[in-house]
């Protein structure tokens, strides 16, 4: 008998080069579904299509993942799940770091999630993709007072809750934190603690 020492290697590279392409084809017609039920307000099936089409995707399909990731985010936003919307906007990034549909995306999200900071670094890096992007450019200028404003209203929340803490503490003695007042020295701009009894 004639055993044949030919290689096989070529016909598994293209068994396997097929394989990728069905499963290409299948994504793609679970992608286009998806997208036909959320134009047709059909959020949580198209969600469920997107879904998957990213179990069937493989890591060679980085592009598409990321896309069906942004894809799955919109619905989730649509559904005011902002949370799951921000994570996927975090994988679609993760696989495009230019992709400025999810980076936009993630910064409205981010926004609703009172993510300030974050939203703001978001659209920067959408004008850094396209200068001239209008919602960007919007929140570039808007955010950085919304995000002094969250600060101070932070740091009042802190302050009231020391302030608490401390009359617990003082409430033995007969005394409360009113009986402590703050004075700023103007040499220096720092901080004394004067106590008044009579508070």
């Amino acid at each position: 008998a004639v055993v044949s020492t030919r290689s096989t290697g070529s016909s598994g590279i293209n068994a396997e080069y097929g394989e990728l392409e069905e499963i290409k084809s299948q994504v793609i017609s679970l992608k286009e579904l998806g997208n036909s039920l959320y134009r047709s307000g059909h959020s949580y099936g198209a969600m469920a299509e997107y879904s998957k089409a990213l179990e069937l995707c493989r890591k060679q399909l980085d592009e598409t993942r990321s896309v069906l990731h942004a894809n799955r985010a919109a619905c989730h936003v649509s559904c005011s799940e902002f949370k799951e919307a921000e994570e996927d906007c975090d994988s679609a990034i993760k696989l495009n770091s230019k992709y400025l549909k999810a980076l936009l995306r993630r910064g409205q999200v981010r926004e609703k999630l009172e993510k300030l900071a974050p939203a703001l670094e978001d659209y920067k890096s959408v004008l850094e993709l396209d200068p001239r992007n209008g919602p960007a450019l919007e929140a570039a200028r808007r955010l950085p007072r919304e995000i002094e404003v969250q600060q101070e209203k932070m740091k009042e929340e802190c302050v009231e809750k020391l302030k608490d803490l401390g009359n617990l503490v003082l409430k033995p003695f007969g005394l409360s934190t009113d009986n402590f007042k703050m004075v700023q020295n103007p040499e220096t701009g720092g901080y004394n603690i004067q106590f008044d009894q009579n508070r």
